[in-house]
């Protein structure tokens, strides 16, 4: 099967669709399906020459929203090479163009990433307004016309009614995650030393998400300033990129509350960096307002990680299932619950936690059980519909 992702950015800046996007790659890779992405990245970034998988670069752009001449055009004259298409994230020009170019000619599906959650209504009216003229026209057909409309939990799937009255779609949960990261522990914690230094031989706590105002990161710098005098021993990691400007007024934040000294701020971490990060952390923190799924949730799992996070991570509820992490409210309060429990912990509580947070991401959180899903979601369709593989005769063209 060839199914083509249509994707804003596969930068990594850009948080969760485009890191869920690499690992999904590979998961398909391991199912036998072929993958090609179109994004509106500009052809010359230097991320793209690491990509194994191929990549229509179709950028770039100078506007949040995207718009490409070219990527409409392009969709139109190549969309019947691919069995299916996938839709990464909407509001975005890509949405609209992939929406138009595949509908009535190939299935395809989007994948919504956490967009229609009610709390970007109510933390951002203005932009809701605005977005509610764009909805009408040009965003919900897409969704309605789509052969299915795809989640990564039950909670994301019933809280996406609530954003607009017009919400008649095929709505489908998938499984979701990540892959299990390989390499050598020791080496990789090695590599995220050298990226942060300071941190060798100190314990800390790590956050790594986007530095925004969605991910919580200020409850945290207050939470963990009223359990420093009584742990000095303990650092925080922020890890992840400023994309807003933020980092700045969190780092006054800090040293208004006499805690600079014991907050690093490496950036955005990736490869083995990242995951010596999640090998040398005690536990990961993800204090956030909303999080449809928590990409870096499933990743500090499968490395053996407690996670501390709010019940506005969409999993939260199978972290305590399976007594994986602690959970609370996604306030100042709530952090500093999630810290203090933590820290209440006796050792052994900690490694039977550990050994649990493992074991929860075998049981739920593999991306290989993704790609079987929607593999399976595109090969019911086409057999219903008596349509033969498009993408297995072009590349019987090619070969021949």
């Amino acid at each position: 099967m060839r199914i083509l992702h249509v994707i804003y950015s596969l930068s990594l800046k850009h948080g969760g669709p485009p890191e869920g996007l690499r690992q999904l790659a590979e998961a398909y890779r391991q199912e036998g399906i072929h993958l090609e992405v179109a994004s509106l990245d500009g052809p010359d970034e230097d991320f793209l020459r690491e990509l194994w998988f191929k990549v229509h670069a179709l950028g770039p752009v100078k506007s949040v929203y995207g718009y490409s001449s070219r990527m409409l055009p392009w969709l139109r004259s190549h969309i019947h090479e691919y069995d299916a298409v996938v839709i990464n994230g909407i509001w975005q020009y890509n949405s609209f163009a992939a929406g138009r170019a595949a509908r009535g000619r190939v299935p395809y599906a989007v994948f919504i990433h956490g967009a229609l959650d009610p709390w970007f209504k109510k933390t951002y009216p203005l932009k809701h307004i605005k977005k509610l003229l764009y909805w009408r026209t040009f965003q919900y057909p897409v969704l309605r016309d789509a052969l299915a409309v795809l989640f990564t939990t039950q909670t994301e799937k019933e809280q996406a009614q609530l954003s607009f009255r017009r919400n008649r779609w095929n709505g489908v949960v998938v499984p979701y995650g990540t892959l299990r990261p390989d390499g050598d522990p020791a080496a990789q914690k090695e590599v995220f030393f050298s990226s942060c230094p300071a941190v060798r031989g100190r314990r800390f706590l790590l956050f790594m998400a986007r530095i925004h105002e969605k991910k919580g990161c200020d409850l945290l710098i207050e939470a963990f300033s009223r359990i420093s005098s009584c742990t000095p021993d303990l650092y925080l990691v922020m890890a992840g990129p400023d994309q807003v400007g933020w980092k700045a007024t969190l780092e006054k934040q800090a040293g208004q509350l006499g805690i600079a000294d014991r907050i690093y701020w490496p950036g955005m971490l990736e490869k083995d960096a990242k995951w010596g990060a999640f090998h040398a952390a005690e536990a990961f923190i993800l204090p956030s307002h909303q999080e449809n799924f928590g990409i870096a949730v499933a990743e500090a799992l499968a490395c053996g990680k407690p996670v501390l996070i709010s019940n506005q991570v969409n999993i939260w509820q199978e972290v305590i299932a399976n007594g994986a992490g602690i959970v609370a409210d996604d306030t100042i309060d709530g952090t500093h619950s999630l810290l203090t429990k933590w820290l209440e912990l006796s050792e052994n509580e900690r490694i039977e936690m550990s050994q649990k947070a493992f074991a929860c991401f075998s049981n739920n959180y593999s991306m290989r059980g993704a790609a079987k899903a929607i593999r399976e979601m595109f090969e019911e369709e086409l057999k219903a519909t008596g349509k033969r593989s498009a993408g297995k005769h072009a590349l019987q063209a090619t070969a021949n």
